[in-house]
């Protein structure tokens, strides 16, 4: 019987656990761009459909052309018109043949070709869910690189300015997704956002009054009760027939002037600043660095100093003078002294990155992670992406680039896992994790041991963010088409090195396409012989 690398069985865990549904299918730039193809064919259809409506409605209007003039004719004197034997049969044709065949005409459905076409389409539409998770993907950018409401509905992203624009209902759209999920924080935000915009005169199907109703309660959520008893006094002075308003309005002045004597202080005006991005903390969440990790995004709270910078070097790198290096050794740059992070130039080639990517992108699928608890693969709000994996049997090309790791490690890759081609789309992200599994190990761990090292392929560049930042240490690296970083996850001594844990920001502006060797302990025994300590 064979035996499978345990690399195998990995992939196959992962295939099984991995099954894509149709709510996972769009946090990929790659499968996106097909909706773009199809909305275009869907626009063709409809001009289609438009024109032959036309068509119609042109034969129909002169067939009413020509019957409104002869029915004047016969209406002035029914008797004398009648007395002509060709009128009279002739009103018996038309009533009997011509009539029915202007009913036929007006019951032709031009729309029947338009209908089928959506028909097939709609099977790969986005549904409810990925709406709901396209807008959390731009809060979750709006959190990150801290950009107001503003910035986003007029299309003034950083080192860009797009015509892609908000309007008043999609931004009462964002503040209700937000809403419904209990998130008050951003609820305010988009909600005065819209509410903005109306009242600088944007056109709206939304009404002042239901924007006005979420508006209050959300900021009665986030504790402000003297702003959300202004907000629902507006919202009463538009519509005094509100129930709910009215109830909510002496609720928040009971609630009030009960605190207010509580604490034997005098109602204050609330403040006239519009409501904007850091009048209200955004609250906790599960991730202790948040703030350090989210900085580290926009490029600020750097560790690297000058007597750091001073310790890093480039070289050229021939893999201990491996044959395949000897000619054409790397180019190698120093990314971080301790733990050393290392950049290599041109590592892969534009043809080899396209090849891996034409690959990849049948088979992208949800990125998953290990639940701590089960073991089992999931996916998770914290890490959105596409992943697909690829072996040597794949395409020589494969095959190719794991040797090339390999030559430039110098590590075996016999044991490491599938190359793990990944696609960030809209806000796709992977926050603060470790590379390596603590123990106890799951148990396909324990036949080609933990992840020793990893190496990461940039395979495009990105427009804004997209950086591979450390919350330990504080350092980012930007994505560099072309080029790989290269890190070991744990000490000599077996022990998980506990600064490397990283995350992926988030895809601001652009697509990132990166690709993966995670490489195992077993088989690096006189490559990487172990430590004397614990840390060595």
């Amino acid at each position: 019987m064979r035996k499978f690398p345990s690399y195998i069985l990995w992939a196959l865990l992962w295939c099984c656990c991995c099954q894509t549904t149709q709510a996972e299918i769009f946090t990929s730039i790659s499968q996106m761009t097909d909706l773009i193809y199809t909305e275009k064919e869907l626009v063709q259809s409809l001009r289609e459909y438009i024109k032959a409506e036309e068509s119609k409605l042109a034969a129909v209007k002169s067939w009413a052309n020509k019957l409104d003039a002869l029915t004047r004719v016969s209406t002035s004197d029914p008797e004398n018109y009648l007395g002509h034997p060709v009128n009279a049969y002739k009103l018996m044709k038309r009533l009997n043949t011509e009539w029915s065949e202007l009913e036929t005409l007006v019951l032709q459905n031009p729309s029947d070709g338009f209908i089928s076409n959506m028909s097939a389409h709609r099977q790969y539409f986005p549904d409810e869910e990925d709406e709901t998770g396209a807008a959390k993907a731009l809060m979750r950018l709006q959190d990150t690189y801290q950009l107001d409401s503003e910035a986003f509905s007029r299309g003034k992203l950083p080192g860009m300015h797009s015509s892609a624009l908000l309007t008043v209902d999609d931004c009462f759209d964002m503040g209700k997704t937000a809403y419904n999920d209990a998130d008050y924080y951003h609820a305010v935000l988009w909600m005065q956002q819209s509410l903005k915009q109306l009242d600088a005169g944007d056109e709206a199907v939304v009404s002042k009054v239901d924007i006005l109703d979420y508006l209050s309660y959300s900021v009665y959520q986030m504790g402000d009760l003297p702003r959300a008893i202004e907000l629902t006094r507006r919202l009463v002075a538009i519509d005094s027939s509100h129930q709910r308003a009215g109830g909510n309005l002496r609720y928040f002045e009971r609630l009030l002037f009960k605190q207010l004597n509580e604490m034997n202080q005098a109602y204050e005006p609330v403040s006239e600043e519009p409501i904007q991005l850091g009048t209200y903390s955004r609250p906790k969440d599960h991730l202790p660095e948040r703030e350090a990790y989210e900085a580290l995004c926009r490029g600020e709270g750097l560790k690297m100093n000058e007597a750091r910078r001073s310790r890093l070097f480039c070289r050229y790198q021939d893999g201990k003078m491996n044959p395949r290096l000897l000619l054409k050794p790397m180019k190698e740059e120093d990314e971080w002294d301790s733990p050393h992070i290392v950049r290599y130039l041109d590592v892969l080639s534009d043809d080899e990155i396209q090849k891996i990517k034409s690959l990849a992108k049948p088979r992208l699928a949800r990125a998953t992670v290990r639940d701590p608890k089960t073991g089992v693969l999931t996916t998770a709000n914290y890490r959105v992406s596409k992943s697909a994996w690829l072996e040597g049997e794949d395409d020589p090309v494969i095959d190719r680039v794991n040797q090339r790791i390999e030559d430039i490690t110098g590590l075996a890759v016999d044991t490491a896992e599938l190359l793990q081609v990944a696609n960030y789309g809209v806000g796709g992200q992977y926050e603060p994790h470790y590379d390596f599994s603590r123990r106890p190990f799951d148990s396909n761990l324990k036949v080609d041991g933990n992840r020793l090292a990893t190496f990461l392929n940039y395979m495009s560049d990105v427009e804004a963010g997209g950086a591979t930042v450390f919350p330990d240490f504080g350092a980012a690296i930007w994505p560099r088409k072309g080029t790989a970083v290269f890190w070991y996850n744990l000490f000599k001594s077996g022990e998980g090195d506990y600064r490397t844990r990283h995350a992926a920001c988030p895809v601001l502006v652009g697509s990132k396409w990166v690709s993966n060797k995670w490489i195992h302990e077993r088989g690096q025994e006189f490559r990487r012989p172990c430590g004397l300590t614990e840390v060595d």
